[in-house]
């Protein structure tokens, strides 16, 4: 009994802590064990796609689609559009929400809340797409696996929601580390991309959640990396031009990727079974023809890197991957988009390497080299998060030769897009065709970051509207900050202690009177009619940030919320009242 009444005292105090913008060994200690759940849920799904394939591919490698019969090759791709089309079919059109996109969703308009149906519904979706040759990436799904869970961890211990923002956070970051083996890369994804800010109390946990998943991952696929890369190097400054030239290039197609991608978006109104099997049969045809699209592809990326494919094939396998990839996407198949965004940029940035080599066989650098480069732009530009691509390329090559020439092409493809072609993340862009627009500005950071319990005034007291005089003595006696009252048992207004002290002082010499005669009736107090500055109330559960905290103010037009807890079904137990005026001073507070 005692020990059950510590560990709730715990638990309690723990929460609290985390309320605050500055709780950073508590939100440490969450980034590890968030980072390892993540992991081994990536863990899992990368077995659960890679271990039917061992098996069903030729030479038991789960990348080797070329190995395939041409009909084997379309009918796969086919069935599996069928599947996930019929599967699409039977849910609701929110319930089709998954990937990358809709982790930011639920960080944008839903605190970060992801439900477990959700991540089963990825899960089942990821392994289907992949598994049957989709032109797909396992990063996508993996990231919407890992916040999944990490957030379920923060929902299932009842933390604030500036806690469970945090947690996803966490969560992606993990997933990409344990998908790539790039921890720093991982880290930076998640604040640059999907969190879209940088703190340090933000910075410190997930950095632990993608080391965390990195060594669970490294524990049990090894230290191999996705792609085989030699040390290569730039041979001469007189490749910076041609570095250059090809930033402008890989900035044009991802403003293409992106530009198609929205495009069949507009057909979201058609029936989902019809969109799924379009994709599918557009998949399918270029299978037979280009089995290179097919899968995750890293395989070919690999022999772009190592130099081995013509140049008339990697420019078809750089179209055809970009056209099928944004097309399927666009018309609603489930696929994940940095592993083709990756591939796109290899091959095609090797198409660029093995043209400059015969354009000028002395200076240019080998194909492999601008093939990774080409990685880093199309990332960086169709992301619109440079430092990410930087990170991921360097740590994929484990080459630091790469950082001038990487710096330069991903910045010069990266203000391509956004500049000349207008071209937002590809995440955003999926967003607002869904009619959702993404607001991230500093202040509404700042007050996410923030929960109600850590500045909300606890010294409250709960009082009927009328009380005694001797009632009123007492409450003042006790010195609360507000009162809140109530009729039928229902908090309806709050008010300001301060102005029952006065109403008492201002008619003390008529109380004194009423006092003494014995005639006279009760001295009685109407809380509701005393001349004071009462606050109309609206609840909010004491979980909620500060930033929802002031849409609450919006759409209730209340004066101050009463910060609520559930303590059994039907019984609400009032915490504390926040007012706009705690929040503005806490904000300006916190600028100084």
């Amino acid at each position: 009994m005692l020990w059950n009444k510590l560990k709730d005292a715990n638990i309690r105090m723990f929460r609290h802590q985390l309320a605050s913008a500055d709780a950073l060994p508590q939100l440490a200690f969450l980034g590890l064990i968030s980072g390892t759940l993540a992991a081994v849920v990536i863990v899992i799904f990368r077995f659960a796609i890679e271990w039917p394939l061992s098996y069903f591919l030729p030479d038991q490698n789960p990348e080797n689609f070329e190995g395939l019969h041409w009909l084997t090759r379309g009918a796969l791709p086919l069935s599996g559009a069928i599947i996930i089309g019929l599967f699409w079919y039977k849910l609701q059109i929110s319930q089709r929400k998954i990937g990358i996109a809709y982790v930011m969703e639920r960080l944008g308009y839903h605190q970060g809340y992801i439900t477990f149906k959700s991540a089963l519904i990825q899960f089942f979706a990821g392994i289907v797409t992949m598994g049957t040759g989709h032109s797909a990436g396992r990063e996508g799904p993996a990231v919407h696996l890992g916040a999944a869970f990490a957030s379920l961890l923060g929902q299932k211990m009842k933390l604030p929601n500036n806690s469970i923002r945090t947690l996803v956070g966490c969560g992606t970051a993990a997933a990409i580390s344990a998908s790539f083996d790039t921890p720093v890369a991982g880290v930076i994804f998640a604040m640059e991309v999907v969190m879209m800010e940088y703190t340090i109390a933000g910075f410190t946990p997930v950095i632990l959640a993608s080391v965390s998943a990195a060594i669970i991952s490294q524990s049990v696929y090894g230290s191999s990396y996705a792609f085989v890369v030699p040390q290569l190097e730039m041979s001469s400054l007189m490749d910076v031009p041609f570095v250059v030239a090809m930033g402008v290039v890989l900035g044009t197609l991802s403003a293409i990727f992106v530009r198609n991608l929205q495009y069949f978006m507009r057909f979201q109104s058609r029936p989902i079974f019809l969109r799924i099997l379009a994709g599918g049969v557009l998949t399918a045809l270029a299978a037979m023809v280009f089995p290179e699209i097919m899968g995750i592809g890293y395989d070919t990326v690999n022999q772009t890197i190592l130099g081995e494919l013509s140049l008339g094939l990697l420019c078809a396998v750089a179209l055809v991957k970009l056209f099928v990839t944004a097309t399927s996407v666009g018309l609603g198949m489930p696929s994940g988009i940095i592993g083709p965004t990756l591939f796109i940029g290899a091959t095609a940035g090797g198409a660029m390497g093995v043209l400059g080599a015969f354009i000028a066989p002395e200076s240019a650098s080998s194909t492999g080299f601008y093939a990774m480069l080409g990685m880093g732009a199309m990332m960086g530009a169709v992301l619109q998060a440079p430092l990410a691509a930087l990170m991921a390329l360097l740590e994929l090559t484990h080459n630091p030769n790469i950082i001038l020439p990487g710096m330069l092409i991903i910045i010069v493809s990266s203000m391509v897009a956004s500049e000349v072609f207008k071209q937002r993340s590809v995440f955003l862009t999926i967003l607002k065709q869904q009619g959702l627009d993404y607001h991230n500005e500093p202040v509404i950071q700042a007050l996410r970051r923030v929960s109600v319990g850590s500045i909300m005034e606890r010294n409250i007291h709960r009082s009927n509207r009328l009380i005694d005089l001797e009632k009123a003595k007492e409450i003042l006696v006790h010195e609360p900050k507000w009162i809140i009252i109530d009729k039928n048992k229902k908090p309806i207004s709050a008010l300001p202690t301060a102005d029952l002290a006065r109403h008492i002082e201002e008619n003390n010499q008529r109380f004194k009177e009423a006092e003494v005669d014995p005639s006279a009736e009760k001295v009685m107090i109407d809380l509701l009619e005393i001349p004071a500055q009462r606050r109309d109330i609206a609840p909010l559960y004491y979980q909620a940030t500060l930033q929802e905290a002031m849409d609450r103010f919006s759409e209730s037009s209340a004066e101050a919320l009463l910060v609520e807890k559930t303590s059994a079904p039907m019984i609400k137990t009032v915490l504390g009242i926040i007012t706009r005026a705690d929040i503005d001073s806490y904000y300006q507070y916190k600028r100084r």
